[in-house]
């Protein structure tokens, strides 16, 4: 599909394409192909569309009448999708490589859309579809920061479950990830405003500016975010030694309330033959007695001192 942004939005075929109007495309990788030699699209970038890329940071390829890169759109919900973005010109042409819920090419129209109404140009149909792919983001910030909080409240409370550290995994992993994209799509805002190859208007770049502003802001509460993680198992770690050592001294203390009583198994255990309490006639009460009194004068020591 092709949109022709003058005087408000229009959609026109492939065969209606005009270098001198402003035009946004979203195509899938055959349309791509077909219309490679008439756009003047190098093969490498368009052999690139061919598979998704695994990784984030694919980099931008400047070309002398257009910028190539791949963009890998996260996901932290579903699955991840992948499109190539061609600049140029009055021509702003995004590839779906992968777009599994559709829900990048609804991205696409709504920043088509929202050009259309006002002074369109492809700066800002650029960040305007920048800006759309980025808009629910601090939805998830929030509330993976809420998400935090209650895990720091666990560890508090020495409520913190089995699958605490596996969960906590998780979202360092997402963190990471959202990390990776975020950088990505600098790398992209970068690649414009340097603009080397002089196809953009130095006056219209003032909404790339702004939406590399944004998704650094992104980046640093994402970075935020896994500092509190990384923080956060340092304080579980802290709190499992905590309840060990807790474990420790109280069988410390029942031992040493209770070793005495060792003593004196192995004291009349002897095998002498004159010992008095054998034949006395409360020699079996006294040694309960004793038993008894020695625990209950040590548990009584420890109370005091604050053992347990």
């Amino acid at each position: 599909m092709f949109y022709l942004l003058k005087n408000g939005v229009s959609e026109i075929t492939a065969d209606e394409l005009d270098s001198d109007v402003l035009t946004a495309g979203y195509v899938d990788c055959k349309t791509l192909f077909e219309l490679r030699e008439r756009l003047g699209f190098a093969p490498s970038t368009v052999e690139a569309c061919r598979a998704a890329n695994a990784l984030f940071r694919s980099g931008v390829e400047v070309y002398d009448d257009y910028t190539f890169t791949e963009l890998r759109i996260a996901d932290p919900d579903g699955e991840d999708d992948c499109v190539a973005l061609y600049m140029r010109k009055n021509l702003m042409l995004v590839v779906d490589i992968e777009d599994h819920d559709g829900s990048t090419k609804e991205k696409f129209r709504t920043a088509v859309q929202r050009c259309g109404v006002g002074r369109a140009s492809t700066e800002r149909l650029i960040s305007t579809f920048l800006d759309a792919l980025i808009q629910n983001d601090t939805m998830f910030i929030e509330k993976n920061g809420y998400r935090l909080a209650r895990l720091e409240e666990q560890v508090i409370e020495n409520q913190a479950g089995k699958s605490f550290n596996l969960d906590l995994l998780r979202l360092k992993k997402t963190l990471l990830h959202m990390h990776n994209y975020y950088d990505q799509l600098l790398d992209i805002t970068e690649a414009v405003e340097e603009n080397e190859n002089e196809i953009f208007d130095e006056d219209n770049l003032i909404g790339i500016t702004n939406v590399s502003a944004k998704i650094t802001r992104l980046r640093e509460d994402v970075d935020s975010l896994s500092r509190t993680a990384e923080h956060l198992q340092d304080a579980y770690t802290s709190s499992l030694d905590l309840q060990l050592n807790h474990s420790m001294k109280f069988f410390t203390v029942i031992t040493t309330i209770f070793f005495p009583l060792t003593i004196i198994v192995g004291w009349y255990g002897m095998n002498f033959r004159y010992m008095p309490e054998f034949e006395w006639k409360y020699g079996y009460l006294y040694v309960i007695l004793l038993s008894v009194a020695v625990v209950a004068l040590l548990t009584w020591i420890g109370k005091k001192r604050k053992w347990f």
